[in-house]
């Protein structure tokens, strides 16, 4: 099969690789969208990899022994091999399973943990079937196109009484503008790059605030009132973003923090009586609801996702990602 891999800084490339071969619960998918993500980051700085991807929408093309699906169902693959017994996997909770599994060691493949390829390996529980009025493109969102926001607005209870304040407009931070807007919500986006902040505001957000702008606290409180937003999401990832938000959410407000890195002031949060969740994804008891979203929302996914490349085309894929000029980049490894 071929699988998508970064040989040296800056460059990327289609390597061979053998077909995974499924083994009890572990089942083999056909990938038809894999979604890009932060891969980017080593493609930028130049670390060698062929197992790269995290989110996928495919086929499942072969079973060995799975009462949960079956060969020629559509499938959302779940991030991560949580191994599906302990307490937080039970619960929904498998994004933070401690005990993951070594998928590659009980089938006896070379590969198949990687999503940005064409086939893949997956514990059939992480499997979530597609409805037929959903396509694969939409679907393909329900991972780190849509969920990691989903998940943060269903912890901080998002609805249309809210001004949320989201920092960062790359994809993730775009999909929470949708996710926002499906339940009400007025939006305050937070982004340097004009052409993020223009899509950002294409689908929904009703202002986009540049933080190099001295004041740009200020514009948040003289949009709310005096008070600030109610809540807020930061998903660049920055400690300067998050700082930011503790600043620009009222006092007794609540956040979550998507991004990854950076540190906070913990007098500011003793001081403003703040709220702060960690979302890294979704309990997956919940999907229907995240299915709810994507059915309702074609239109605004269709503007998220800015560009579809075959997996060949993943060298041009990256230099889009790291000039920003960008939402969501869905590549097709079949095409």
């Amino acid at each position: 099969m071929k699988v998508a891999a970064i040989t040296g800084l800056q460059q990327g490339t289609l390597i061979e690789k053998s077909d995974p071969t499924p083994g009890n619960d572990i089942v083999l998918v056909k990938t038809r969208v894999a979604p890009m993500c932060t891969e980017y980051h080593g493609f930028r700085d130049g670390h060698p990899s062929d197992c790269l991807g995290h989110e996928a929408v495919g086929e499942v093309v072969a079973v060995q022994k799975s009462s949960r699906v079956k060969i020629g169902d559509r499938v959302i693959v779940q991030p991560q091999n949580a191994c599906g017994k302990c307490y937080l996997c039970q619960s929904g909770d498998h994004i933070h399973c401690q005990n993951q599994r070594n998928v590659l060691q009980e089938t006896g493949s070379e590969a198949g943990t990687a999503t940005m390829a064409q086939y893949l390996l997956k514990p059939d529980y992480l499997l979530t079937p597609i409805p037929d009025d959903i396509s694969d493109e939409h679907a393909a969102m329900a991972c780190c196109g849509l969920g990691p926001t989903f998940g943060a607005m269903e912890l901080l209870n998002v609805d249309s009484f809210d001004t949320v304040l989201i920092t960062g407009m790359g994809p993730v931070g775009l999909g929470g503008v949708v996710n926002a807007r499906y339940r009400g919500a007025r939006v305050i986006g937070v982004e340097t790059h004009p052409c993020r902040a223009n899509l950002a505001k294409e689908l929904g957000a009703e202002a986009v605030i540049d933080p190099h702008d001295p004041d740009a606290a200020e514009q948040v409180r003289a949009l709310t009132g005096g008070n600030g937003a109610d809540k807020g999401i930061e998903t660049s990832g920055t400690a300067v973003a998050k700082t930011f938000l503790m600043d620009a959410v009222r006092r007794k407000g609540s956040m979550a923090f998507v991004g990854w890195g950076g540190q906070v002031e913990a007098n500011t949060i003793i001081t403003k009586g703040l709220t702060i969740h960690g979302a890294w994804h979704y309990n997956i008891h919940i999907v229907p609801r995240l299915l709810q979203v994507i059915g309702a929302s074609g239109a605004a996914i269709d503007r998220l996702i800015t560009h579809r490349l075959p997996m060949d085309q993943v060298q041009q894929a990256w230099e889009i990602q790291l000039r920003g000029e960008c939402g969501k980049i869905v590549l097709y490894p079949w095409r």
